[in-house]
């Protein structure tokens, strides 16, 4: 067999791979991956997905201190700023390192990168396993099926333009805050999730015509 020829056989035998497993399951939540922050990666994400259907506790849930419950943005508000803090036996664990970013997508991937990683094989980037605590924010909105997401190692979220903007089409009606801990050992988890009782309701006034 030649080195086309191989080369052909393995690209078609990939493509039929690819093809069959879309009719599976797959790990990754339907609404996609969240925005990033801090030192938050796609492999804690992954781990905080999977126990996401654990019984809630609450024992250990972070206090929101932004936005207040029941607290109304004017229309034109410029993006608030979100923070919560940790129950006082958390602190006392090793703290995560933190980057002052704001939350970002992952970068993906191009169509046919996979094709070219065949052809010619490269070592895929992967960060460091994370340790630290880790928060999962969802902001759920009426009507919409899909939260914002964010995933930062750090107690506070800025909130970007697009996130906002989503946030603004709900406008006049009430949104969730919902904020999950938990501590993870090179991306394990040693402790938690945690979950707020009650979620933090906020909400963005509607334009005025």
């Amino acid at each position: 067999m030649t080195m086309s020829v191989r080369v052909l056989w393995s690209a078609c035998a990939s493509l039929l791979l690819l093809t069959s497993a879309c009719g599976e399951d797959s790990q990754v939540p339907a609404c996609g991956e969240p925005l990033y922050g801090g030192s938050a990666t796609d492999e804690a994400w992954m781990t905080m997905t999977d126990a996401a259907k654990k019984p809630k506790d609450t024992s250990q849930a972070v206090t929101v201190d932004a936005p207040s419950e029941g607290q109304t943005f004017a229309a034109d508000a410029a993006p608030p700023r979100f923070t919560w803090t940790p129950p006082i036996s958390s602190r006392t664990a090793p703290l995560s390192p933190v980057r002052h970013a704001q939350a970002h997508p992952r970068r993906t991937p191009g169509p046919l990168a996979w094709l070219g990683n065949l052809l010619i094989p490269t070592a895929e980037a992967h960060l460091p396993p994370y340790t630290g605590y880790i928060y999962w924010v969802q902001v759920t909105m009426p009507g919409s099926q899909c939260p914002v997401n964010v995933l930062t190692s750090e107690l506070a979220w800025q909130v970007d333009a697009g996130s906002w903007k989503t946030m603004g089409t709900a406008a006049g009606k009430d949104l969730s805050l919902q904020v999950t801990s938990a501590y993870l050992l090179e991306n394990r988890i040693k402790e938690g999730p945690f979950r707020q009782e009650t979620p933090r309701t906020f909400r963005r006034e509607a334009a005025t015509p």
